[in-house]
């Protein structure tokens, strides 16, 4: 272990915000499927990879900017994962939580091994000058990415909480995932909430898998990764809260960078996951939130 100086924490602090916006939006779609259905959306990591690799191809063959494929990949994604829902889990959602989250977890498998058929097993990433460029502000270096990230994880969580809050669909959605059975007694159509939501859950996805590929390396097996910190994200802010999941994002950011900080990089994901852990041991409704959506 290492003791790092101010300027280094400093460093750390801030880069572990701005890092907290990736997060928030790869788990945002994750806390909302929850949210409302109660349901651990095992395939949501290989919905941000097919995000990332929809975006290269129409980088490579459209010649489009990286992040202008999220006007074309958060679409696609809707559209395919909403009659995914309705043709494959709502039929189980009666049956208890196994049925539906085994049959999300054998989606996963099949698309790990349908992105490997697709776009073979290399390590891939998303081109962009603006993908490797940073600036400094004093004596902190900020990769550019990260802020654009975070501006955008502001964007998309503003604008899902508005939605939640301001409208009438948002209304329903709350009142579904408050209590399916009074909501659908009130005249609410809570199996067309839930494919809106799911399809929701898969553009957000779509979203995080461009700027996870512009940020990083990915692959075809990278879902499990962005599940897993997805997992630490909702449990952090509280399961099915979209501020909190922004704010849990932040917080696990900011531990990962600050913790990398001392013990380097190799121990990031290790102390991440072990923040996880603790909090969902103390207070597994997490630290900002109840378990509903809002």
């Amino acid at each position: 272990m290492t003791i790092p100086t101010g300027g280094e924490l400093l460093s750390a602090l801030v880069i572990g915000v701005l890092l907290g916006g990736v997060f928030a939006i790869t788990a945002l779609g994750l806390s909302l499927v929850f949210g409302v259905m109660r349901l651990v959306n095992i395939v949501h990591g290989e919905f941000i990879v097919l995000g990332a690799y929809l975006a290269l191809e129409l980088t490579r063959h459209a010649g489009m900017d990286p992040l202008l494929t999220i006007l074309i990949v958060a679409p696609v994604l809707f559209v395919f994962a909403a009659p995914l829902y309705r043709v494959l889990l709502e039929p189980l959602m009666a049956k208890g939580p196994e049925p539906a989250l085994l049959t999300t977890f054998a989606l996963s498998v099949i698309g790990q091994n349908l992105y490997i058929q697709l776009f073979s097993g290399d390590t891939q990433s998303l081109q962009a000058s603006y993908a490797t460029a940073s600036f400094s502000v004093g004596s902190v270096r900020i990769p550019t990415m990260y802020l654009i990230s975070f501006a955008i994880a502001l964007a998309l969580c503003g604008g899902v909480h508005l939605m939640l809050q301001r409208t009438g669909l948002g209304r329903e959605i709350r009142a579904s995932s408050e209590d399916s059975a009074t909501a659908a007694g009130l005249g609410v159509n809570v199996t067309r909430v839930r494919i809106f939501v799911y399809g929701l859950a898969a553009a957000c996805a779509a979203v995080g898998g461009v700027l996870v590929g512009l940020t990083f390396d990915f692959t075809p097996t990278s879902g499990l990764t962005y599940l897993l910190t997805g997992f630490a994200v909702v449990v952090l802010g509280g399961l099915g809260s979209v501020k909190g999941t922004l704010l849990g994002a932040i917080l696990l950011g900011v531990i990962e960078s600050v913790g990398a900080s001392f013990f380097g990089d190799g121990y990031r994901d290790l102390i991440g996951f072990a923040a996880f852990l603790i909090v969902l041991s103390l207070r597994p409704q997490g630290l900002f939130g109840r378990v509903q959506v809002s």
